[in-house]
């Protein structure tokens, strides 16, 4: 899986950009705030639709096209993929809008055709590493929890699906609770929402519970070889409701071979709700399901959130990040492309090379920096070099400046 080629119009600080990729390594230079993040913002919005930073799709609107009749953002690439080539565009347009003022609308193609956000996951797959990775550990369970779920709609839409649909449910379900609390009635009626809510929710939880497994597995390698085997870390999946102690640990993240386990959870959380019956009805809110779940990082049996170091809470977010790495590529068969933001300059000279090396084992990468000197003459030598400037790249020749 690799990205041939990138256009992007009216994107961020771009009014304009083509460009191929012909190098698996592509290091890009420059100052800060001039546009090396955000080729990756839109690198990572062909995989996943969405923004890693934008509050609002408005704020990817380069501000010169405000004043066109149409205003209009535009992201298109060509991505290979084994013997096939596939063509993704996302195009942001500002509408009128209503009472509330200007909207933006999002349109999604592939191969030319209009496509849901849903059918775009998995076409192409990206990890996305930048400094704010700590707030994996020390952030809130919000953040934990979009992180497993990005992860697993890329590896299979199924789970998004289902993450869509027990999200409506929750929404609905939540409404049904309110209207209850203002105007008692048949609790009864929530039969319907407590089924999907049920149905969905242990599927996600599954999934979930079997990624953090497997990352478990992945990350704890990798932390014992960035600590020098000083340190052992674990990864707890941390469900709102007891999962069922006669579940064994699954192996994969297949559910066709789950429906047992799907089966039994689901039965824990149809009790667990029927428990909480009373209390939802006093606060009109879904109390239990995933989403109030949580992932705990664990550094030697000690909660990294309450009693790791700075360093300890960086070093097993990129422990889980590389995990996250190997684990899509054994599930989807492709490696996905490595996106690294500026995080090289945040590790001391032991992590940089095992970060180093893991970049070396996959099919494409793209990082950025503001300073070469990181990287090693190797390195660069393999790598197509370029020059981030307002908005503009520049192909470099190491060494001996820019490249007419």
């Amino acid at each position: 899986m690799r990205l041939k080629r990138l256009t992007l119009v009216n994107f961020r600080n771009y009014s304009r950009l083509e460009i191929a990729f012909d190098r698996p390594l592509i290091v890009l230079q420059g100052d800060n705030a001039q546009g090396k993040s955000n080729l990756l913002e839109a690198i990572y919005m062909l995989a996943t639709s969405k923004s890693p930073r934008a509050n609002s799709d408005r704020d990817l609107l380069n501000w010169f096209a405000e004043s066109d009749i149409q205003p209009y953002a535009r992201i298109d690439a060509e991505v290979e993929r084994g013997p096939r080539t596939e063509r993704i565009e996302i195009t942001v347009l500002k509408t009128n809008g209503g009472t509330n003022g200007p909207a933006v609308r999002k349109q999604i193609r592939i191969n030319g055709v209009n496509r849901r956000a849903l059918d775009l996951l998995g076409h192409l797959n990206v990890v996305l590493f930048v400094p704010q990775d700590v707030e994996l550990v020390d952030g809130s369970p919000s953040v934990r929890r979009r992180y497993l779920d990005i992860m697993l709609c890329q590896i299979n839409p199924r789970y998004c699906r289902a993450l869509s649909e027990y999200s409506h449910a929750v929404v609905q379900r939540s409404h049904l609770l309110r209207r209850l609390r203002e105007r008692p009635g048949d609790p009864a009626q929530l039969a319907y929402w407590d089924e999907m809510l049920t149905t969905r929710g242990s599927e996600v939880i599954t999934w979930r519970r079997r990624a953090v497994i497997a990352l478990d597995q992945l990350a704890g390698a990798i932390h014992r070889e960035l600590t020098n085997g000083s340190e052992l870390l674990r990864l707890k999946y941390q469900p709102s409701l007891p999962i069922p102690e006669a579940l064994q640990p699954p192996l994969g993240l297949e559910l066709a071979v789950a429906q047992d386990e799907i089966a039994a959870i689901q039965a824990a959380f149809a009790e667990r709700l029927a428990r909480l019956r009373p209390a939802e009805l006093h606060q009109g809110a879904c109390l239990v399901g995933p989403h109030r779940d949580d992932l705990r990082f664990l550094v030697n049996g000690r909660d990294l959130q309450t009693y790791g170091s700075r360093g300890q809470q960086r070093t097993a977010a990129l422990s889980l990040k590389m995990a996250e790495t190997r684990l899509m590529h054994a599930e989807t068969g492709e490696h996905p492309v490595l996106l690294l933001d500026d995080v090289l300059s945040e590790l001391d000279t032991k992590r940089r090379e095992c970060l180093l090396e893991a970049v070396n084992g996959v099919e494409q990468a793209i990082l950025t920096t503001t300073d070469l000197t990181l990287f090693s003459a190797d390195f660069l030598a393999r790598a197509d070099s370029l020059r981030v400037t307002e908005g503009r790249l520049q192909r470099l020749n190491v060494g001996s400046g820019p490249d007419d």
